[in-house]
């Protein structure tokens, strides 16, 4: 797959497709927006995101969540298994979207394509 596909792959929508102005993005990073909230009963907006891999298979999802902050969310073989806070995080996967909960009330909705391997 190849990057520009990936970087589609993280946009819910074409029509929400955005330039990323996350910091320390470089390289052949995926960006795109991501569905997301940030507090608990927020209805999903759209944020810009960044995908960034390495080689050894592991990722970093790095989605910005407002005031300039970014929430990095750490990935192992396809799997978020902990983020930049110390809260709880778990995740449920609903068709092709994995959807990712960082407690209290953070939801972050990511396609399975986008982190399937190139």
């Amino acid at each position: 797959m190849s990057r520009l596909a990936i970087a589609f792959a993280l946009v819910s929508t074409p029509a929400l497709a955005q330039v990323s102005t996350l910091a320390g993005t470089d390289g052949p990073n995926s960006l795109g927006t991501v569905p997301c909230a940030t507090t608990a009963g927020e209805p999903l907006r759209s944020c810009h995101a960044e995908l960034r891999r390495r080689d050894d298979g592991s990722a970093t999802l790095a989605v910005g969540i407002g005031n300039g902050d970014v929430r990095n969310i750490y990935f192992t073989d396809g799997v978020p298994d902990s983020t930049d806070s110390a809260a709880r995080i778990s995740h449920e996967l609903r068709g092709d979207i994995m959807v990712i909960f960082v407690d209290p009330g953070e939801v972050y909705e990511l396609p399975m394509a986008a982190l399937k391997a190139q």
